[in-house]
């Protein structure tokens, strides 16, 4: 008896757990009502990058601290960011920006702050 007990108590927890990082897995981020209406001048950004790179790290504080909204997609971390980086931007490395979507998008490979205002105008200038 006390064999099953201590084999369902393990595969309970593992359920629970597994529940668990489903409920807390976080959100999209939501802007200040305040900043919404500002943030709507933005075609879709969409940043792929690693936590640990420190110009993905630069991208998405600039973004942030600029009220610039964006989609962080972390190719170590989603298989499917990955192939999108590796095949569709023909990119071995991060961060890579893509401004607007379609036939209008905009891509740029690494950051600062020049280059990527310089992208966004011309992203813009296709809508």
């Amino acid at each position: 008896m006390k064999k099953f007990v201590l084999l369902v108590v393990p595969a309970m927890m593992l359920i629970a757990g597994s529940t668990l990082s489903i409920a807390q897995e976080p959100g999209q981020s939501r802007l200040d009502p305040a900043k919404a209406e500002a943030s709507r001048k933005y075609p879709r950004i969409t940043l792929y990058s690693v936590a640990w790179c420190p110009h993905c790290r630069e991208a998405k504080e600039y973004f942030t601290k600029n009220n610039i909204p964006f989609v962080n997609r972390d190719v170590e971390q989603d298989a499917g960011a990955m192939a999108e980086l590796t095949g569709k931007y023909k990119s071995q490395g991060v961060p890579v920006i893509v401004i607007g979507s379609g036939k209008d998008e905009v891509v740029v490979k690494g950051f600062n702050p020049e280059s990527f205002q310089e992208s966004l105008r011309k992203a813009q200038g296709k809508r």
